[in-house]
């Protein structure tokens, strides 16, 4: 059972980075550090939002709209932060 929260907390890291690089990619691309026209980069920019839209989107709904701000990634992060707490807390469980 050990394993087992060893690799839940492997996907929830994955996660967090997933969503980190998400954010900053947003970044560059608005402050045009990257252009979207690059193919490589507009690879990478797809891949990472068809990924992290099926997470954002019951977010989105629920949060109000923000004027351009785009809080859902702050509220997936903060859940993901607390599954890993629940997860530590727990973990004599998977012993």
């Amino acid at each position: 059972m050990t394993s087992l929260y060893q690799i839940l907390t492997l996907i929830l890291d994955i996660v967090v980075f997933i969503i980190l690089a998400h954010v900053i990619m947003s970044w560059l691309i608005n402050f045009q550090v990257l252009n979207i026209r690059q193919p490589l980069v507009s690879q990478i920019w797809y891949g990472l939002n068809r990924m992290l839209e099926p997470l954002y989107a019951p977010v989105r709904r629920l949060l109000p709209a923000m004027g351009g701000l785009d809080l859902a990634p702050l509220v997936v992060l903060i859940a993901v932060y607390a599954l890993q707490i629940i997860l530590r807390n727990n973990v004599a469980a998977f012993l």
